[in-house]
């Protein structure tokens, strides 16, 4: 972070409006549309959209610093440095690599989490460098999702700028391991034993504004390796073949799970990756796949597990029955992701209020499902949704990734909506 932007975010925290007093006896807003008619709310949503130039720097700042799975410090030192200038001083990283940074509540009945994930898809090799096309911004992982921790920076600071004082506490958090094969292992940490207390909990994670995930899609993921003795293709014919084996096995699960998933709840699969083998003439040694599966439903993923696991098993017992001399093939199935499959409950304050405040600003909430750091706690039965980043997001999870500035700041003044409906905005009375 360069001395200038420094600067300007010093300012942000510190130059805030006169305010009253809040005394014990002050109202507690929960609704967003008496949230939505304060003096307070009305100068942070004019703060919101001034914030836009300076949040598109900061943007390019941020996407410019690594984060590659199982390797997010780099940039979550840069987050805890940003949350810390912003005003909040109670920030620190945990024991999984997620920072925390805790925004007191005065009268606190429980705790609203606001989480970004910090991680994107792409290895340590990947060149991140942001390109300019006219008003698009183009690199890997400017959208997805580091345009998500600029929203949670810009809900700190216009907080603080406005002296909008919460019932509740906020934890503001930039999580790790959301993507890919980290399995969600920042979220796990937080609801483990050695986890914080959170019991409303807000992502920020999506594309359209107008999206808020409430069903948290569920996911099995396997590494599957068939093993032999391998040799030549033509002086060792006839031993078993992984590579054969493998593709018997892929043709048998896609007709199988095919079946599944054409009847009650969407239900997905994918051979996402394969590999093995040493050279155009010999039998391979290894074949193996990575294969992912999801669904809402918990059943629906049940299903789809045991079809892979039988098609395997099928697979590997034809090429061990064709083969005619040498050791017969063995299999490996791993577990590399499991993620809890969930439906919220739409009836619960924080999905009324996820759509309320959407509707303040003159959008039509869409409830939906995905998969996101919220499957944790929808899983656990915890109230849990996934709003949106803001902006335009295309292509995400490929190299030419990109985002656009349109209407950026209309998913921050709903998500500030928001939160302050769930921690509840104390107002003076003459506000």
């Amino acid at each position: 972070m360069n001395q200038r932007h420094l600067a300007i975010v010093a300012l942000l925290a510190i130059a805030a409006l006169p305010v009253a007093t809040v005394r014990a006896q002050d109202n507690v807003l929960s609704s967003p549309a008496d949230i939505h008619s304060t003096v307070a709310i009305r100068k942070a949503f004019e703060t919101i959209e001034g914030l836009d130039e300076f949040n598109v720097e900061r943007l390019i700042e941020m996407t410019e610093i690594p984060a590659p799975p199982f390797e997010e410090s780099a940039r979550a030192a840069d987050l805890l440095s940003r949350l810390k200038v912003a005003g909040l001083t109670d920030a620190y990283i945990d024991a999984a690599g997620n920072i925390i940074a805790r925004r007191a509540g005065q009268n606190s009945q429980q705790t609203v989490a606001v989480v970004a994930h910090m991680d994107t898809v792409f290895p340590a090799e990947t060149t991140i460098e942001v390109r300019r096309e006219g008003d698009v911004l183009h690199a890997p992982g400017i959208a997805d999702n580091t345009r998500a921790l600029v929203a949670l920076l810009s809900l700190v600071e216009v907080m603080e700028r406005h002296d909008i004082q919460t019932r509740d506490d906020i934890l503001f958090i930039g999580s790790v391991g959301e993507e890919g094969l980290g399995d969600l292992r920042g979220v796990r940490h937080l609801f483990g034993p050695q986890g914080v207390k959170i019991d409303q909990f807000i992502a920020i994670d999506g594309g359209a504004t107008s999206r808020v995930v409430v069903d948290g899609v569920g996911s099995n993921r396997y590494r599957v390796e068939f093993l032999g003795p391998g040799g030549h293709s033509y002086g060792a014919f006839g031993r078993a073949h992984p590579h054969q084996a493998l593709a018997g096995a892929i043709a048998r699960f896609t007709k199988r799970a095919g079946r599944i998933s054409k009847r009650g709840a969407k239900a997905t699969f994918s051979v996402g990756r394969i590999g093995g083998g040493t050279s155009i003439n010999s039998i391979p040694f290894s074949s193996w796949m990575e294969v992912d599966m999801r669904s809402v439903d918990p059943d629906k993923v049940a299903a789809l597990d045991r079809a892979l696991r039988e098609a395997v098993q099928y697979a590997l017992k034809a090429e061990n029955k064709r083969h005619s001399e040498g050791a017969p093939l063995t299999v490996n199935i791993e577990s590399v992701g499991s993620r809890p499959a969930g439906l919220g409950d739409r009836s619960s304050s924080l999905v009324q209020n996820a759509s309320l405040a959407l509707q303040v600003l003159g959008i039509e909430a869409e409830l939906g499902a995905s998969s996101t750091d919220s499957n944790i706690p929808i899983s656990l039965s915890i109230p849990a949704v996934t709003i949106a980043r803001g902006g335009v997001s295309r292509n995400a999870h490929s190299p030419d990734e990109s985002w656009e500035n349109i209407d950026a700041h209309l998913a921050v003044q709903s998500a500030l909506l928001l939160l302050t409906a769930e921690a509840g905005m104390i107002v003076a009375p003459a506000q």
